[in-house]
Order: structure tokens, then sequence, then C-alpha cells
């Protein structure tokens, strides 16, 4: 199935064709990761309630969990004002990063800024 043509006429992609997706908890509000999509991800994703991806390094479409079993069900999707991210509500069948952390921002770290403590 292809996107409604009102939403896929919001949608402001980049030069590749993709559009930035950031993937919440939908219970517990964490940010669980961040990724890209094309019009056929989000296709895909819409269709299945399973979330797709468009990988840049590999050039092919991943269905988060196809490999580790940690699939992300979609619970609910949004655009942003400008349209060029979405953010989309998911239920994690469990560790989202290839790490083993919940979130890829538990694997990545604090940064500290100054002033703060």
């Amino acid at each position: 199935m292809s996107l409604e043509p009102a939403l896929g006429a919001r949608l402001k992609r980049d030069s590749d064709g993709l559009i930035c997706a950031v993937i919440q908890d939908s219970s517990s509000g964490r940010v669980l990761m961040v990724g890209y999509m094309d019009d056929e991800a989000l296709s895909r994703t819409l269709d299945s309630k399973a979330v797709t991806f468009w990988s840049r390094s590999r050039r092919e479409y991943w269905k988060k969990g196809e490999t580790s079993g940690n699939f992300l069900h979609l619970v609910s999707a949004e655009i942003d004002c400008d349209g060029d991210a979405l953010l989309l509500q998911v239920l994690p069948d469990g560790p989202t990063c290839h790490t083993g952390t919940t979130s890829c921002f538990d694997a990545g770290g604090t940064i500290s800024v100054p002033g703060r403590k």
C-alpha cells in the first residue's frame, strides 16, 4: 500500500528521499532510537504495525526485530510541524539497541553540559 496523498505531500524528505523517525516507548516515554524511513518504509510500518526502516549503510529495508526478535510494534505516528520528522510511539518486545540496552541513547552515554550539575 502506498502513502495517502495528503500525508505524502506533507513530508519533507532529504535529498535521498528520507525522513527522520524518532522512536519512543509509548508506555515510558523514553526515546529508544532514531532511524530513517522513505515512503516505502513508512507504508510498510503503517500497514504491518511493525516498524521498518531504510538502512542508509546497507541500502536496504530492515524490519526492527527480524534478527533479534525485539520488534517495535507501532501504537501511533505523528508528523512534526515542518513535515521533516516523524514521532513513532511503539511497544518494544525487548531491548531496542543492538548492544542489548533498552535505548540506543543508554549505550551512547551522557554528554556533560557546561554549567550544569
